[in-house]
Formats: C-alpha cells, sequence, structure tokens
C-alpha cells in the first residue's frame, strides 16, 4: 500500500494530540516479523529502527539487512523505518564517521534519521546535527538528535538512580534545547528528563532495568521552550503514571527495545519461533496495557 502520510506529519500530529508513537528496536532481524504482525493486530502505528549498536554489537546486520528485512513484512497503515542513535562519539567513547552511515540510510529509503551527539560539548553537538538536517531534509527525510545525558549504553555501572534522578545531573536544559532546536532545525528532540537506556554489555544487558521516574516539570519547560515534539529514550521501564503523563506533556516518541530484547533471548535458546512468539505477545500488551495506545493507527493516520 502507498504511503500516504510522511513521518514527520504522524509526529507532529501525536505531540499535537497528546499521543504517542513508539519505536521499537530490532537487533535480532527475526524480530522484525513478530513486530509488524502486533501492530497489524493491535492497529497501532509505530516505526521500526535500528541502532548502530545493534548492528556492531547485536546482530541486526546492518542498515541494508534491517531495510531488506522490513521490506518483506511492512504495512504502512501502522509502520515507517527509522534510523535511530548514530553516534558522533560512541559508547566506547570513540569517535564515529556518522555522517556516511546517514547517508547511506537516505539512499535505502529510511524516512527518518537520528544523530547523536550528546556526548559532545553543546557547539559540536549543534555543528553535526545541523550537517545531517541539511542532509536529510534534501531528501525529504526527518531528522531527530539528542540533547543531554541518556545513560545506560557505557561501560561499567551507573550511579545510583536515586542520586541520579534528584541531582539532575545529565538533564535537558530548556535554554540549550531553544538553542539547539533553533539553530539546527531538527525535527524532533530526544531528551534526559530521569530516563535511561537499557545495558547492553555483559551479564548487566539481562538484568531487569530500574523502575525509572520522569521530571514532568523539567520536561514542561522544555517543551514550552522548543515547541517540538520531544523523544524518550529509554522507555521500557519507566513507571507507568510517568509515562502517561508525559505523552501530554511533549512527549510524542518513546524508544522501546529492552522490553522486547530481553524476551527474544531468553526463549530463542528453544527455537526462533518461540522468541518470536515472546516478542509478538510482548508488543501487543505494551502497545494494549502499558502506553494504552491500541488503536493509535486510526487517529494518526487518517
Amino acid at each position: 500500500m502507498a504511503m500516504t502520510v510522511p513521518t514527520r506529519e504522524l509526529m507532529l500530529k501525536a505531540f499535537e494530540t497528546g499521543t504517542v508513537i513508539p519505536a521499537f528496536n530490532i537487533p535480532y532481524l527475526p524480530m522484525m516479523e513478530p513486530v509488524v504482525r502486533a501492530l497489524r493486530d493491535s492497529r497501532t502505528f509505530a516505526l521500526i529502527q535500528v541502532a548502530r549498536l545493534e548492528w556492531e554489537k547485536f546482530g541486526a546486520g546492518g542498515l541494508r539487512p534491517v531495510r531488506d528485512e522490513y521490506e518483506k513484512v511492512k504495512d504502512e497503515r501502522f509502520t515507517r523505518l527509522h534510523l535511530d542513535h548514530v553516534p558522533v562519539l560512541d559508547e566506547d567513547g570513540l569517535r564515529v564517521d556518522f555522517e556516511p552511515i546517514i547517508a547511506e540510510a537516505l539512499r535505502l529509503g529510511y524516512e527518518s534519521v537520528m544523530v547523536d551527539g550528546s556526548r559532545l560539548a553543546l557547539e559540536g553537538n549543534i555543528a553535526a546535527t545541523a550537517r545531517v538536517v541539511e542532509m536529510a531534509h534534501s531528501s525529504g527525510a526527518a531528522v531527530e538528535a539528542e540533547l543531554g545525558a541518556v545513560l545506560g549504553h557505557e561501560a561499567g555501572p551507573l550511579p545510583p538512580y536515586d542520586q541520579l534522578f534528584a541531582s539532575g545531573g545529565g538533564f535537558t536544559s530548556p535554554d540549550e534545547a531553544r538553542r539547539f532546536v533553533e539553530e539546527t532545525g531538527l525535527d524532533w528532540l530526544s531528551v534526559a528528563i530521569g530516563n535511561v537506556h537499557g545495558a547492553i554489555s555483559g551479564a548487566a544487558r539481562r538484568q531487569k532495568k530500574v523502575a525509572a521516574r520522569l521530571n514532568i516539570e523539567r520536561l514542561d519547560c522544555i517543551r514550552r521552550a522548543t515547541s517540538a515534539p520531544l523523544v524518550l529514550h529509554g522507555g521500557t521501564g519507566v513507571q507507568k503514571v510517568c509515562l502517561l503523563e508525559a505523552f501530554s506533556h511533549g512527549i510524542a516518541k518513546i524508544n522501546i527495545a529492552t522490553a522486547i530484547r530481553q524476551p527474544y533471548e531468553a526463549a530463542r535458546a528453544d527455537s526462533v519461533e518461540k522468541a518470536q512468539q515472546k516478542v509478538y505477545e510482548t508488543v501487543v500488551l505494551l502497545v494494549s496495557d502499558e502506553l494504552e495506545i491500541a488503536g493509535s493507527a486510526q487517529t494518526l493516520c487518517q
């Protein structure tokens, strides 16, 4: 079926109506089909996405394998394809040649892309993001970028969560966010307001995530400062009451990775089919009970 509504417009509609678009990461290609099937069966709109670390440290294979697998099962009534985190400095502190990766995604037909310069100083983040905006907008694609420190992907343990939250360390600054959005021309802004990524290294990647909470007052300040759709990374494990409140205060996209990756990894020792069924069941439960957005495609895509 031909695509009728671009991702950028769908995100703006979610932002304006106080709903949310989930974005499901695909670290292993067999996860693609059950995610899309669950979205179709629940009539829910979502993004299918892959981050650089998912072909560097997991089994996604790369931009082209993910795109090819998506093409086999896509249903554009309910899905679009998004490139998640392409860092300028990665989780190991190494410089990444990010522009060719993003250029390849655009050539392959990814309709939106994310550059992550959040580990840079503000000026460097602005410069890297502005370059990607110029590249992507000339191809008709939307751009997501991040400001603030959404921790969790780095090696080694995090500080105690309550200490992190109370200090506000790494939280997105509303004043910096205003400047960042104005000077880059980005489409969506990923913010740090208490959310954390799931661990990706060693035994920690199998552990349950901390029950994070969100600073809604900070989120509201960022929304007023930027008037841009906001994105919540590290959506797995955030307390439901915080999530539902965040959706009415500017969060238009929520990234979900750990919640579907861990059931897949736990079940695949039995069989890939059982692992896929676990992913399907988890996605249906998430959109129906946790996010309360089952049926969202009817609202967003009309």
